[in-house]
């Protein structure tokens, strides 16, 4: 192999996009503010139907204001929680993506490692009360 693959199937390129691919990746680029769509959805673009649903739930849920919407959530709270989740998942592709958004809405990289260092903990305490089978006694109030 002489060429290095960037996925298991051939992202789709920018100016290959026809139909409603062509329109979701538009509204990618707007949606972010940037000015190529990332890797991620070119090759999630291999299968339409996925791509209209993966974009669909995160435009709702990471970019409501794109939606009229305002979110529950501030944009860098919805970054934090993907970049934690996204380390705890080892997917380098997600953490690099999420840091560079948290880096874009101002956040320092003291704030990113005390984040990491966080979800660190918090793997590692769960993974404790898991393994001892410790059973919940401080109760959220029921509403």
């Amino acid at each position: 192999m002489s060429e290095e693959r960037p996925a298991t199937v051939r992202p789709v390129a920018e100016s290959e996009a026809t139909g409603r691919v062509a329109e979701i990746f538009a509204d990618i680029k707007r949606t972010k503010n940037i000015d190529f769509v990332p890797a991620m959805w070119r090759t999630l673009a291999a299968h339409p139907p996925q791509l209209e649903m993966v974009w669909t739930a995160l435009k709702s849920l990471m970019h409501p204001e794109a939606e009229g919407r305002k979110g529950l959530l501030d944009p860098q709270t919805r970054e934090l929680i993907a970049l934690v989740v996204s380390a705890t998942n080892g997917c380098a592709y997600c953490v690099n993506s999420h840091t560079a958004a948290l880096r874009k809405l101002g956040l320092s990289t003291a704030a990113l490692g005390e984040a990491l260092a966080i979800a660190s903990l918090f793997n590692m305490t769960n993974t404790l009360a898991d393994g001892y089978q410790i059973e919940p006694d401080v109760l959220p109030p029921l509403e």
